[in-house]
C-alpha cells in the first residue's frame, strides 16, 4: 500500500544510536551503552550511510534512550560529549535523548518503545511520519517507529533478546538500510514510496 504522500513537510531517517551509529557493549548477550568517551566509537559505514540518506534530502534525528543518566549511573556531561564527537563524524539535524530511568517516569512518553521523541522531533521539524523511516536495533525501536507511524528498519545484532513484533525490514546494518531506503526512492522527492511488509 503506498504511502500517503505530503510534499510541503520534510521526510527523516530517525536513528538510534547504540547499536545503530556506534557499538554497544556487550554484557552476557545484551546491549549497553558505552560508559565513557574513550568506548565511544562510531561505525566506520555509519557517515557513509548518513551522507547518501542527507544527499537525497532526508533529515537525520537521533532517537535514544539514556537511563543511565536517570539512574545516576551515568552523568549527563559524558552523554553530551559523546553526541559532539557523533555531530564532529557525522552531520545530523537533532539528537533527542530521553533519560527517563523506566517506563513509569514522569517524561517516560519520550522514552522509546513509547513514540514521544519522534514525535516532538516531528513537530519540531515538520516531518511527515508516514514519508520517514525509523531504524534501531532493538525490540524498543521498533515498536517506536510503528507506533509513530514510520516504515522500520531491524539492524540485526544477535542479541539474547526477541522483537515484539516484526518490522518492515531487517538489515545487517546502517549502510545496508541506507541503501535499501534509497532503493524505495527511485524519482527522488517526488516518488511515491512502497512500503513492503
Amino acid at each position: 500500500m503506498g504511502k500517503r504522500r505530503n510534499e510541503t513537510m520534510n521526510r527523516a531517517v530517525f536513528l538510534d544510536r547504540d547499536g545503530v551509529l556506534n557499538p554497544p557493549v556487550i554484557r552476557e548477550g545484551k546491549p549497553y551503552p558505552p560508559q565513557t568517551l574513550e568506548e565511544f566509537q562510531v561505525y566506520p559505514e555509519a557517515p557513509e550511510a548518513c551522507a547518501l540518506l542527507r544527499q537525497k534530502g532526508f533529515l537525520l534525528v537521533v532517537v535514544t534512550n539514556q537511563p543511565d543518566v536517570g539512574r545516576g549511573t551515568q552523568s549527563l556531561e559524558v552523554v553530551e560529549a559523546m553526541h559532539e564527537r557523533l555531530r564532529q563524524a557525522i552531520r545530523l539535524d537533532r539528537i533527542e535523548v530521553c533519560t527517563a530511568p523506566d517506563d513509569a517516569a514522569p517524561d517516560a512518553r519520550r522514552r522509546k518503545p513509547a513514540p514521544g521523541m519522534v514525535l516532538d522531533a516531528a513537530a519540531a521539524l515538520q516531518i511527515d511520519l508516514a514519508r520517514s523511516y525509523l531504524i534501531g536495533d532493538r525490540w524498543r525501536d521498533i515498536e517506536c517507529g510503528h507506533a509513530a507511524g514510520c516504515t522500520t528498519f531491524f539492524i540485526e545484532r544477535s542479541y539474547t533478546e526477541e522483537l515484539r513484533r516484526p518490522p518492515h525490514h531487517y538489515v545487517t546494518d546502517l549502510l545496508e538500510a541506507a541503501n535499501l531506503i534509497l532503493s524505495l526512492e527511485p524519482l527522488e522527492s517526488s516518488s511515491q514510496i512502497t512500503q513492503s511488509a
